[in-house]
């Protein structure tokens, strides 16, 4: 009897204790947000994914009412960035942009796994896409998508695709776009978009595939040929360029998708009044606009829960695991 009077006593003041804590963390769930919130972009400034967090950021913070500053965290791949929000306390104030890299072919791409995107972080919602874009020299002999496939047959290995880095966009949609083809090109790696655009504008690669965002100034501009949409749809910034399913390979459909999290373990009142911000950016006419100046693709209402998220991140990492183990692809870390 005396033991269980000690031991109840013990929980007595222990919950005396932390009565304290427990209304303090209460009041400053019931008080968010009371500061700026950081939203970390796992990239350079300036490149696609950055372009899009700000302008939804932006919105999202009006609704807030406190301002999401934006700070680059840009290394391998994005995980860097994305490994220190995952570390981050969840209370809401770091937050994460990420996207088809970060959080789905980054699982299969990495012998060693810091980190599981199903798992791992708390989906907030899909912030774009944007469709995935094949385009070539302007001096290559085809003028449309079945003429470019010609290309790939006839020249094999003597044809040069170059990509932005393994385990980039550029990089796994034209390794996909291979496979559906059954070519093996030869690869040819860059430290980014900027020399592989060089190389490509004084011919020295043949091809690539990356997003409508970055590729739509250089085709509209007449520098470089665009030869399939990898789409169901045609693109708004590149009306004239044919969708896969119009070019005879339908099977070949690809975008980059980026989408916000937050550190796993977020409390439910707080991702609530998270997610509401965001679905009033993203039901702003000035963000969609913005989002579609840029070639990108704003979520339909029903692609903005948590839970389209969270089946698109998983529907990915298996669509992306079984591209990248095909292809034998992997990066030492």
């Amino acid at each position: 009897m005396r033991r269980v009077t000690a031991l109840t006593l013990m929980a007595s003041a222990f919950s005396v204790l932390m009565a304290p804590l427990t209304a303090l963390l209460a009041s400053a769930q019931a008080d968010y947000p009371n500061r700026a919130i950081t939203m970390v972009v796992p990239f350079a400034a300036g490149g696609a994914t950055d372009v899009i967090a700000r302008i939804v950021a932006e919105g999202m913070s009006r609704h807030l009412g406190k301002p999401i500053i934006i700070e680059n965290v840009a290394g391998a791949g994005g995980t860097i960035g994305s490994i220190r929000v995952m570390r981050a306390a969840p209370d809401g104030y770091t937050l994460l942009t990420g996207h088809m890299g970060t959080h789905a072919s980054s699982y299969a791409l990495y012998e060693k796994r810091k980190y599981d995107p199903r798992t791992d972080f708390e989906p907030i919602g899909l912030a774009a896409s944007a469709p995935i874009v094949v385009f070539g020299r302007k001096d290559l002999p085809a003028t449309t998508f079945h003429e470019f496939i010609g290309l790939m047959k006839q020249n094999g290995p003597d044809f040069k695709v170059g990509h932005s880095g393994v385990g980039s966009n550029a990089h796994l949609t034209c390794t996909l776009l291979n496979a559906l083809v059954g070519t093996k090109p030869t690869e040819i790696p860059y430290r980014g978009n900027g020399p592989l655009m060089n190389d490509l504008l004084a011919g020295a690669i043949d091809y690539s595939c990356d997003q409508v965002i970055t590729v739509a100034p250089q085709v509209s501009a007449g520098t470089i040929k665009a030869f399939v949409v990898a789409s169901l749809q045609r693109s708004k910034v590149l009306p004239d360029t044919a969708t896969s399913d119009e070019g005879g390979l339908k099977a070949y459909q690809a975008d980059a998708w980026t989408a916000f999290f937050s550190p796993k373990g977020l409390p439910e009142d707080i991702m609530a009044k998270i997610h509401a911000a965001y679905a009033k950016a993203m039901a702003d006419p000035d963000t969609i606009s913005r989002l579609e100046k840029l070639g990108a693709v704003a979520p339909a209402p029903e692609q903005q829960s948590q839970a389209y998220l969270r089946n698109l991140v998983a529907s990915d990492v298996d669509r992306w695991t079984k591209v990248i183990t095909d292809a034998h692809i992997s990066i030492a870390d």
